[in-house]
């Protein structure tokens, strides 16, 4: 059992796996009142795994900080890497303003800073200061987007219910085919595609049989968003879009960066959270216009 003191008081820093039921109840509380969702539904579908691993102070039986370190193998402009995800990023209201949060930023970048290519966190505005303290510096993204014009639907986009096993299986097998639509995607991590589509996106997920192709996707007003598409065989993304498009959407924005963005406008991301990124791969970034596809966010 591993004990650091903050300010003359022991907590107990555990690194975890989320299979501890009473350690994971706690997590998923603390989750809970810094978020509004918690993990569980994540872990009891089997999603949860070795990718994901929270480090944790506690006194007691209670968590009371947390900064989860996110194993996250990606195709980055055409080269495979690993790069170190921060996020889950938390501390008790009861505990604030006394340190926790940094001896586990030291501690976590002490034990992966060498592990991966990069390490990077997507930070809010209120903590845009705590992170450069760290060696962090900012790095802009930029979202494609572009208006679209109605050519006609080509066939029906079926909403699937992620309630239901079949369709929750036939997306997490979608999500582990690796057929890229973006300069910068994620290799093998449908769990956490995963966590998306069964909890805030589970309204929002499509199936286009012509093109065996999965599709999440949101609408706001004239706007179409899409957050990512899976399908064995690479299809244009203007031809998916047939098969949503009619006289009400005239725009459609995407979180993530395709390949070809010649017909898009690339446009700063404001109002977004802040990335922030450790490592040798900084300026490879810096020196890019891009944007970490929505659905890799932890």
């Amino acid at each position: 059992m591993e004990y650091i003191n903050i300010n003359n008081k022991e907590y107990k820093l555990v690194i975890g796996n989320g299979n501890d039921d009473k350690y994971r109840n706690s997590f998923n509380t603390l989750t809970e009142k810094n978020f509004g969702f918690n993990f569980e539904k994540w872990y009891q579908d089997g999603y949860w795994k070795k990718q994901y691993i929270p480090y944790s102070l506690m006194d007691g039986d209670d968590v009371v900080s947390n900064v989860s370190v996110n194993i996250m193998d990606l195709e980055i402009f055409g080269k495979i890497k690993r790069y170190i995800q921060l996020g889950t990023v938390m501390t008790d209201v009861n505990y604030r303003k006394q340190g926790l949060l940094r001896a586990i930023m030291d501690r976590v970048i002490l034990d992966w800073k060498d592990k991966g290519d990069l390490l990077y966190l997507f930070a809010n505005n209120s903590v845009l200061n705590f992170y450069q303290r760290f060696g962090f510096s900012e790095v802009k993204q930029y979202q494609c987007a572009k208006l679209i014009s109605n050519n006609g639907k080509l066939g029906v986009a079926q909403k699937l219910n992620m309630s239901d096993e079949g369709d929750r299986t036939l997306v997490y097998n979608k999500a582990n085919i690796i057929t890229p639509f973006s300069k910068i995607y994620m290799c093998g991590n449908a769990e956490l595609i995963m966590f998306y589509c069964t909890m805030f996106m589970s309204n929002n997920i499509y199936y286009i049989k012509d093109h065996d192709a999965v599709v999440i996707a949101n609408f706001v007003e004239d706007t179409m968003e899409i957050l990512d598409i899976f399908c064995e065989k690479e299809v244009s993304i203007d031809l998916v879009l047939r098969y949503f498009t009619d006289e009400n959407i005239k725009k459609v924005k995407l979180y993530f960066t395709p390949k070809d963005t010649s017909s898009y406008i690339e446009i700063p991301l404001v109002g977004e959270d802040t990335l922030f990124v450790l490592g040798e791969d900084k300026m490879l970034l810096k020196n890019n216009q891009f944007m970490f596809p929505e659905l890799s966010h932890t």
